[in-house]
């Protein structure tokens, strides 16, 4: 099945804290619940995401675009069930609801356009918003309009379709779209 998706997630562990080694031991299923208080309910959770992006913008790869990761579990998205089924899960390192980094939004936008020059990806969307009501990241603090604006500057072809305006328990037509240029062809 094409990847048209692209899924963005927020996570910190312990929640609230940067930089350690546990979000990664999480995605390769190497994490001691026991290492601390908040790890207890990620006890036999298996979870991976196909990226992680630092507070610094340093990308970590953990699965292969090709291959699916579990990242958005239970999800519908314009009436098609498991997104992972068809979706690139990408993790900003951050709290749900709070902001991110600059240099996260420049990180994003540089493997979005990467992505987009592979997959045929038509829409950039939060977890929010592929299991409302369940899921809330990366919530109100993420800048649907900075990461278009962004991705509009160096690419104003990219016929991405983003969902600023698409809150928890709106329908999803509410989506925005980003026209494509006149005349431009589609980046596969």
């Amino acid at each position: 099945m094409a990847v048209t998706l692209a899924i963005l997630h927020s996570i910190s562990l312990p929640p609230g804290e940067y930089g350690g080694d546990a979000i990664e031991r999480l995605f390769t299923n190497r994490l001691d619940t026991d290492a601390h208080p908040s790890f207890a309910d990620l006890r036999g959770l298996e979870v991976s995401a196909h990226f992680l992006i630092r507070r610094d913008g340093t990308l970590i790869q953990f699965v292969a675009c090709d291959e699916r990761a579990w990242h958005a579990g239970r999800s519908l998205w314009r009436g098609r069930a498991n997104c992972n089924d068809w979706s690139i899960g990408i993790e900003l390192e951050g709290l749900e609801g709070l902001g991110f980094e600059a240099a996260q939004y420049a990180a994003l936008a540089r493997l979005l356009r990467a992505l987009a020059a592979r997959y045929p990806i038509d829409e950039v969307v939060g977890h929010e918003h592929v299991a409302p009501g369940r899921k809330g990241d990366p919530g109100p603090g993420f800048d649907w309009l900075r990461l278009r604006s962004a991705l509009r500057r160096r690419s104003p072809h990219l016929p991405f379709v983003m969902a600023p305006e698409v809150r928890i328990g709106a329908p999803e037509a509410a989506a925005v779209a980003v026209p494509a240029r006149a005349g431009a062809d589609r980046v596969r």
